[in-house]
């Protein structure tokens, strides 16, 4: 089934200070090396992982946070006609981009349901629809900026890749199909904060 929309953003949705409290808390936890690959995979090593990604991250729960971006996702799901069932959200992963680190092509969804996770909640569930949020105040870094790739081409058109400017700004927030392909381009100068939430559901509803 082809969709109208590759994505519905929210322009400077969320408030300043929002941001700050994200920003201090991610900033408070110890921060690792981001992986990448889908669970049940061979664990790559970190010279295949660079090829990919390169940025540091910290998982966050709280409630306050996931009570804000909710009703967000929700009306997106609903106003770009997606109408994807979902009843929970994986941990939120907070990023940190400094200069020269990136998040090349890749999309978020996994070939199978989780089926080795810690969480009994997430079992036998799909990654439906991803959350990218700007926290960063745009003028204090530059680079970054988040593409998506549209294959839904004819064979004998050139793949067009699009930049989401629409939530450069600090405060907004972009949603979308997980099976998007997206990319994170190096920051060229200064520190990019995002937020990033995965909604999943049960297959095939």
């Amino acid at each position: 089934m082809r969709y109208e929309y590759a994505y519905w953003y929210f322009k400077e949705a969320l408030s300043k200070e929002f941001c700050d409290k994200v920003i201090k808390q991610g900033l408070s936890l110890r921060k690792k090396f981001a992986l990448t690959g889908g669970h049940g995979l061979k664990k790559p090593t970190k010279k295949e992982i660079l090829k990919i990604r390169n940025s540091n991250i910290t998982w966050l729960n709280d409630q306050w946070i996931y009570d804000e971006i909710y009703p967000y996702i929700i009306k997106a799901n609903k106003n770009a006609g997606w109408n994807f069932k979902f009843d929970w959200s994986e941990n939120c992963q907070f990023t940190i981009y400094k200069k020269g680190q990136y998040y090349d092509w890749h999309y978020d969804s996994f070939e199978k349901p989780w089926s080795n996770s810690d969480e009994p909640k997430f079992y036998g569930k799909i990654r439906k629809l991803s959350v990218s949020i700007s926290l960063s105040d745009s003028k204090k870094y530059k680079g970054g900026e988040l593409q998506f790739y549209n294959n839904d081409q004819r064979p004998d058109q050139k793949p067009k890749i699009f930049t989401c400017h629409e939530i450069s700004k600090r405060g907004s927030l972009v949603v979308f199909p997980s099976y998007m392909w997206h990319r994170v381009k190096p920051v060229t100068q200064g520190t990019r904060y995002s937020l990033v939430i995965w909604s999943i559901g049960n297959p095939h509803e």
